[in-house]
């Protein structure tokens, strides 16, 4: 005979004081599991969402980043005429030589002071490019002028950054003439001004990268091959998407890792509480375990029945990691890219992977935690369990 699948529940119903208690502590170990990778995914979407898969990036080779990069005024000159550059509605060519730097600012409610990029840019065709960048308080910087925009993110965040505000940096005196958001982007982090009056400033003379909206995205992997190719460039051409993937991709590895590290030594506190719990359940039905074999269950059923209660207690701590986990999503963390060393603002961001990883983490746990209680649950003898009191 089989033991029907209530028989478990009931007994765990019955415990609810060590079923609260064991589930709890693998909670912790699931919300801890599904924190640390939802923080990475988080930082991973931020990045890839500021890139668009329309557009390329041509940063010198070798470079890792824009702020490594350099491409002279000639190379620029030369990927401003490739053909598959696309035109906006009035015709002009959809191409942006930006500047990209690192500042340090002072927060506005501490003393503590963050590493904030400054990207000069092509007005207005930088953001015809970027259509995640919108202005929403303001006006665009006049050409030649000392103004910038600053990111939702930038103007929260630090002193100066406010519309009307003036930011110092470069010897000089920034007017912040207006205010963009950029969504959950790395744009939203960033302060904007004229790439020419910053190249000036920071006494830089050659660009950081060329950005262009490709009217043909089948052709990407023929433009990447005839940067390459040129003689006249030392350039290398990228997807902005896989630009700001590879950008990522460091940090959000580190993350996992540490997660994946931490959780595997909470959860052995984790698995031994399971395991004592059962054991202790064992030890308190010998009698009953005993009658139900006399009744003609079989060891099957017995071992069945106890290694479903063990995962059923698991997949509890599991739903209730994940349902407080889920709450940080509401959470903003700011933290420098290992890369860029710039700082970025992202958000906890819960996955369908994420929430499958925990189910499945915490019904292990479960499983190891209750395999053995549950093979000796169902290797006592019928004899000495009725014996018991």
């Amino acid at each position: 005979m089989k033991l029907p699948l209530s028989y478990s529940v009931r007994n765990l119903w019955t415990r609810r004081l060590t079923t609260v208690l064991t589930a709890a502590g693998m909670s912790l170990v699931v919300f801890v599991f599904a924190a640390i990778l939802m923080l990475a995914q988080g930082l991973q979407k931020t990045l890839v969402q500021t890139g668009t898969a329309d557009n390329v990036v041509v940063i010198r080779k070798g470079s890792n980043t824009e702020v490594q990069s350099g491409v002279t005024r000639s190379q620029a000159a030369v990927v401003e005429t490739d053909p598959v550059i696309a035109t906006g509605v009035s015709g002009e060519r959809l191409v942006a030589k930006e500047l990209l730097v690192l500042i340090t600012l002072e927060q506005r409610r501490s003393a503590k002071r963050g590493n904030v990029s400054v990207r000069g840019v092509s007005l207005p065709v930088s953001m015809t490019i970027r259509p995640q960048v919108k202005l929403i308080e303001g006006r665009l910087p006049s050409p030649g002028s000392f103004e910038i925009i600053a990111g939702k993110g930038v103007a929260t965040r630090y002193k100066g950054g406010g519309l009307g505000e003036t930011m110092y940096f470069g010897s000089f005196r920034w007017k912040v003439v207006g205010i963009f958001d950029a969504g959950n982007t790395g744009f939203s982090s960033e302060v904007w001004g004229d790439v020419e009056q910053l190249m000036q400033t920071f006494r830089r003379p050659a660009f950081s990268s060329v950005l262009f909206r490709i009217n043909d995205l089948s052709q990407l992997k023929t433009v990447i091959k005839r940067f390459e190719g040129d003689p006249r460039l030392t350039l290398e051409a990228k997807q902005e998407t896989q630009y700001y993937l590879e950008q990522s991709r460091t940090m959000a590895t580190f993350l996992r890792v540490l997660g994946i590290s931490l959780t595997a030594i909470f959860s052995l506190g984790a698995i031994i509480g399971a395991m004592i719990t059962m054991y202790a359940a064992v030890a308190n039905r010998i009698t009953e375990i005993g009658t139900m074999r006399a009744l003609g269950f079989q060891k099957n059923s017995i071992l069945v029945a106890f290694l479903f209660e063990a995962l059923l207690l698991g997949l509890i701590g599991g739903i209730a990691g994940l349902f407080f986990a889920s709450f940080t999503q509401f959470i903003t963390v700011n933290t420098a890219n290992f890369q860029t060393l710039a700082e970025v603002a992202f958000s906890f961001t819960m996955t369908p992977e994420i929430i499958i990883s925990g189910l499945l983490f915490s019904l292990i746990m479960g499983f190891v935690g209750g395999v053995l209680p549950a093979f000796r649950a169902a290797g006592m003898n019928i004899v000495d369990s009725l014996r018991a009191r």
